[in-house]
């Protein structure tokens, strides 16, 4: 599959993307959210792991363009911030109804191979 990572922090991007070619995945990475529009653009992700924190925009800014293009609005969207998942309790079903993100994690208490588990896992849907 190929997975869009958008992360600011260059060297965990590049560790993200280690651990998931290493399972067999075509990792794309992209530090901010222009970068991330162009890349799939080019081609399409079969999911998309996303830090909330991004520079010019903010990650919520692009899940909204994200989904406004048609051919993305089955790509399943991780969540993977250094923002606490407490800060979006009140707005989840905006995240993962109107926005389609599959899961939200927690930097601190996530692990590589929680995020490698749950990519390997995914089901990715295609629209068309």
């Amino acid at each position: 599959m190929n997975i869009l990572i958008i992360e600011p922090d260059k060297l965990l991007a590049t560790t993200y993307a280690r651990a998931l070619h290493a399972v067999g995945h075509r990792p794309i990475c992209c530090t901010n959210a222009q970068q991330a529009v162009f890349a799939a653009d080019a081609q399409t992700p079969d999911a998309v792991l996303l830090e909330l924190q991004l520079v010019s925009h903010s990650g919520i800014e692009f899940l909204y363009e994200f989904r406004s293009y048609p051919e993305w609005q089955n790509v399943p969207i991780i969540i993977v911030s250094n923002v606490p998942p407490a800060e979006f309790v009140d707005s989840w079903e905006v995240l993962h109804g109107e926005l389609g993100v599959t899961q939200y994690l927690y930097k601190p208490h996530t692990t590589l191979a929680k995020i490698t588990t749950i990519v390997q896992n995914l089901q990715p849907i295609r629209v068309g």
